[in-house]
């Protein structure tokens, strides 16, 4: 599983200025602790982070803390100890790659080329965060690795927007295929933020990708795109002219914490289904005149 947490997390400024924005906490977690473990309870044991300097702190949270798990442990605090103690379970590997200049996702991605190998792959990026009502995040992504094994056709996880929010969004091409949710449809091309009113379709891409090693290959040779940048969309529309590439409809849903409103409505979601404090944030909800 490759994370890119390079980002400088503009869209969250000032709050990102210091802190990464994948360390803002969701509740009582950061950001990138809910992605690794939807990737850990789909199955994925290899996390590879292409960062950059200045986020050091991600791959310290994942470490153990001695001093603070002693105290907690000698002050009888189990609960809290058990939430900071081995956060990876012991056959989860935690890598990191820097990428030395933001070339854009493809880039990102080709960065974990050598340790990826001749393997297939799988993409997550860390601002999405996502939610299913029956508390199984992972949910989702489960099924695409499941599709995957099972078809060899290369997965995109979707999701469906507002006909007027098209724009904001890299979108799938399925010729005109009415998606269900948990729905597979063959792609015929991807459309990055395609203008109102031409978008192929509302299924908008979410950021969670089960990819064939081919890709990775396509990755070296794909030119700068939109931006200047090497996009990963530009290597998979490559791919679809080899072998099938799905696009999944999800069943639950996305919160878009790199954005300060997504971010807001992020905490209020968890928070309401967390099982601490999900009863009170609900029972001041009812009680505010908002």
């Amino acid at each position: 599983m490759i994370i890119p947490v390079a980002g400088l997390g503009t869209r969250v400024l000032p709050a990102s200025k210091v802190i990464p924005k994948e360390m803002l906490p969701v509740v009582d977690k950061p950001v990138i602790q809910y992605v690794i473990e939807e990737a850990i309870d789909a199955g994925f044991r290899e996390i590879i982070l292409i960062t950059r300097p200045g986020k050091e702190s991600i791959e310290t949270h994942f470490r153990p803390h001695a001093e603070l798990e002693a105290v907690l442990e000698n002050k009888n605090k189990d609960a809290l100890l058990a939430s900071v103690r081995d956060m990876l379970p012991n056959n989860v590997r935690l890598s990191a790659v820097v990428q030395e200049k933001p070339l854009g996702l493809g880039h990102a991605v080709l960065c974990a080329a050598e340790l990826i190998g001749d393997d297939d792959f799988a993409v997550t990026l860390p601002d999405v965060l996502v939610f299913h009502p029956d508390g199984e995040h992972a949910h989702d992504l489960k099924a695409i690795v499941r599709a995957f094994q099972k078809s060899g056709a290369a997965q995109i996880m979707v999701e469906a927007v507002a006909d007027d929010q098209v724009c904001n969004y890299g979108i799938v091409d399925c010729s005109g295929a009415e998606f269900k949710p948990g729905e597979s449809h063959d792609v015929v091309a991807m459309v990055e933020k395609p203008a109102v009113g031409e978008a192929p379709s509302n299924q908008s891409i979410i950021g969670r990708y089960i990819l064939p090693a081919r890709t990775m290959e396509l990755l070296r040779n794909t030119p700068p795109g939109a931006g200047g940048e090497i996009q990963l969309t530009d290597a998979i529309n490559a791919l679809i002219s080899e072998m099938p590439v799905q696009a999944s409809s999800m069943q639950g849903r996305t919160y878009d914490c790199g954005s300060k409103l997504g971010y807001l409505i992020a905490n209020i979601k968890f928070g309401l289904a967390h099982p601490e404090i999900g009863a009170g944030l609900a029972d001041w909800i009812r009680q505010q005149d908002l």
